[in-house]
């Protein structure tokens, strides 16, 4: 079979591959622990439900615009008005499915074949893949420290004559670290001065522990007419509604870049299904306790989980700031994080993300979005797995297993 170029360069999503393989054992019965996704346990919120049914029961569920809805569309400058403190008009928001789908769109409207975008490491595991779709060409940013969050110099050094935008993820995917004002402020000026876009991946900015408030980076911009600036933020419903399912999201910039997002993804995908639409409808204009509920549970996971890491000798971890991940260094143990990814998963049946995919070797990304027993209990089984001064033998439900690799 002949397959293009751009084909048989892009890679499968290891995260979702990740979650097939779990499904799979857990379909043969296997005592399956998932660390590695990326997806609240949390009920859709019944605000979200309500108007969802009441659009179905009408039975008249149509296509949509390919920007979506209106009442969406009202709905999410409400909430950049409340979160963000900037009055924005319909043409300058659209709604695609996802917020996978709105940066996809937004690359393919802004990139030239070999123009760069630049964004900081680790990274989320589509960022690169997304770009080469998109004919671009990704450039990653590593702190020299060995942080997660690069200077500002380092970033500027990064940019060079065929840079077209920046990326920036806050709290990030997959260390949780949230980047400083300074951070934010500085790149935002970057930016502007040199003329980039800068694409703001806010899917977890509300999900922010330890009494910190999110960043606002339109708090920083000097461009203060939207139409004229290019800097695009990027939401969606999936991560702190726990609406993954309905593949909702957003973007809010000029309204020149919107007009062009607009025409590819109706070339692409025609506009986002109603329900899904109105469930977004629902969810944004509904009661809002379901976020600070979620948010809450997870700062409680993220100290269960730092409290169980830390007495882990060996594995160096960086307290999240925000998200349901963090990213520790087992490269005591492993250096090739793939290789250990399998080994966790092979003998002690624990999903993990390989660093690898996220830009540094060394790491897992380890997810505390499921509840406090399996957080427990999965890193137990990490540590069994791999702390040479554990038991030899291990139960899982009637299962005895015997380290033999060690």
């Amino acid at each position: 079979m002949s397959l293009s170029q751009l084909a048989r360069s892009i890679c499968e999503s290891p995260t979702l591959k990740l979650n097939e393989t779990a499904a799979l054992l857990r379909d043969k019965g296997e005592p399956v622990i998932h660390l590695g996704g990326g997806e609240p346990k949390s009920k859709t919120p019944i605000d979200a439900i309500v108007s969802c049914s009441s659009l179905l029961q009408t039975g008249d569920v149509k296509y949509t615009p390919a920007d979506g809805i209106l009442t969406l569309k009202k709905a999410i400058i409400r909430y950049t008005e409340e979160h963000y403190g900037r009055l924005v008009a319909p043409e300058n928001v659209i709604v695609s499915s996802g917020a996978k789908q709105s940066i996809m769109v937004l690359l393919h409207a802004i990139l030239d074949p070999k123009e760069e975008v630049v964004f900081p490491a680790p990274y989320w595991v589509s960022y690169p893949e997304m770009i080469k779709i998109a004919g671009g060409v990704p450039i990653a940013v590593t702190a020299r420290d060995g942080s997660f969050e690069p200077t500002v110099e380092e970033m500027a050094e990064a940019v060079g004559p065929y840079t077209k935008a920046v990326i920036l993820n806050s709290p990030n995917n997959p260390s949780g670290v949230v980047y400083s004002d300074e951070f934010v402020a500085g790149v935002v000026e970057m930016c502007e001065k040199r003329n980039l876009y800068l694409i703001m991946d806010d899917t977890y900015n509300r999900l922010i522990f330890d009494g910190r408030t999110p960043t606002n980076c339109y708090h920083f911009t000097q461009v203060h007419n939207l139409d004229l600036s290019k800097l695009v933020v990027i939401n969606c419903v999936s991560k702190m509604y726990a609406m993954t399912g309905f593949r909702i999201g957003w973007a809010v910039g000029g309204k020149e870049i919107v007009r062009a997002m607009t025409n590819i993804q109706s070339q692409e995908t025609s506009g986002p299904a109603a329900p899904s639409q109105w469930a977004a409808v629902g969810a944004l204009n509904g009661v809002q306790s379901s976020i600070e509920s979620l948010r809450l549970t997870l700062e409680n996971n993220r100290n269960v989980m730092m409290t169980r890491l830390g007495a882990f000798d060996g594995v160096k971890v960086v307290k999240p700031g925000g998200t349901f991940y963090c990213f520790p260094d087992f490269s005591a143990y492993e250096k090739d994080s793939q290789k250990l990814s399998r080994l966790l998963l092979d003998k002690v049946r624990v999903v993990t993300v390989p660093g690898r995919e996220f830009g540094m070797e060394g790491h897992l990304r380890i997810s505390f979005c499921g509840t406090v027993k399996e957080i427990t209990e999965g890193i137990e089984r990490i540590k069994w797995a791999l702390d040479p001064g554990a038991p030899n033998e291990l139960f899982l439900g009637g299962r005895r297993l015997v380290r033999d690799w060690r």
